[in-house]
């Protein structure tokens, strides 16, 4: 998001628990993003923040995506509006409709998940909420809701897959392999954000609603594994397991996590999520994004995942 913008010459900010990275033509404000106080002097003079924040979706930790996810983004809000700032876009997430069964080209019609499947996708909800409904005549929203982000620097997805590999567990397919899911480029994802800020402003179509941003281009999900693994010297996966046995599993296991957690804190990446999204259809329309912002995926998807895999050299497998 940083160097898009600075390459189509806009002045930067960055706002952070701490500065992960050094660039003379940004400035760099570090800080709780939960202290109102914190943000101000980082939102002085800027016309559009861009609210990208959140804990790992991989954490089990509610009470932390509650502080973030939730009381972060009022604190956001609130400084925003102290500080004169026009335009927010916030990263979403489509899992705010997602409730472990099937989607297939979901528009961002579907209501909201009435029984989220983690505290993550609960906590988005709330965020999404809130931003959406802070839309009024001097201050413009808009939610972007990416799919399966992966890309060159990607700190959760892929590093999880390879860590699962070297650790043996990537062998095996859950359900019958066809389920089609989507998957987007990170640079895909910030032209979304870049083309909504564009367009938010006084009467714009886009003010208080979501927008789906995905590659367009929907995969079999475990075609898209087996093209990381294999491209990273890795085992395709191979061995098929029945979908609803492997779910029970990770319900049970994730109820002995629960029973436990007041002796020991574990958070597995086997849980009842992490299933449902590996053996269930879940691609989404982003044809609102098309006709309201412009929006055009610009980097195909076999590209990204050349992109991407050549990116990680080390996280290559060693002979």
């Amino acid at each position: 998001m940083v160097e898009k913008l600075l390459n189509l010459g806009h002045i930067v900010s960055v706002f952070d628990l701490r500065a992960t990275f050094s660039n003379e033509r940004v400035s760099f404000f570090t800080g709780n993003l939960c202290n109102k106080e914190d943000l101000l002097p980082s939102l002085v003079g800027i016309d559009v923040v861009f609210h990208c924040a959140t804990p790992s979706p991989l954490s089990n930790n509610r009470e932390l995506f509650h502080k973030v996810n939730c009381e972060g983004t009022s604190a956001i809000i609130e400084a925003c509006k102290q500080q004169g700032v026009k335009k927010l876009v916030l990263t979403s997430s489509a899992s705010v409709v997602y409730e472990g069964k099937d989607i297939k080209n979901g528009t961002e019609d579907l209501p909201y998940a009435t029984k989220p499947m983690d505290f993550y996708t609960e906590s988005k909800i709330m965020q999404e909420k809130a931003v959406l409904s802070a839309n009024c005549d001097n201050f413009y929203t808009v939610a972007i809701r990416p799919h399966g982000i992966f890309g060159p620097r990607d700190p959760h997805m892929l590093p999880t897959i390879v860590r699962m590999a070297r650790a043996g567990k990537t062998k095996f397919i859950i359900g019958n392999g066809s389920n089609i899911v989507d998957f987007t480029y990170v640079n895909n994802v910030v032209d979304g954000h870049i083309l909504a800020a564009i367009q938010l402003g006084p009467d714009s179509k886009i003010c208080g609603k979501a927008y789906n941003i995905t590659n367009d281009e929907p995969v079999f999900f475990w075609k898209f594994m087996a093209e990381m693994l294999s491209g990273l010297g890795y085992d395709e996966p191979k061995y098929r397991l029945p979908y609803f046995l492997i779910y029970a599993v990770a319900t049970i296991l994730m109820l002995f996590v629960t029973l436990l957690r007041p002796i020991c804190s574990w958070t597995p990446t086997f849980t009842p999520m992490s299933v449902a999204l590996a053996g269930t259809h879940h691609y989404y329309s982003s044809k609102r994004a098309q006709n309201d912002i412009g929006y055009k995926p610009q980097i195909p998807m076999t590209h990204a995942i050349a992109e991407t895999v050549k990116s990680f050299v080390d996280l290559k497998k060693i002979d």
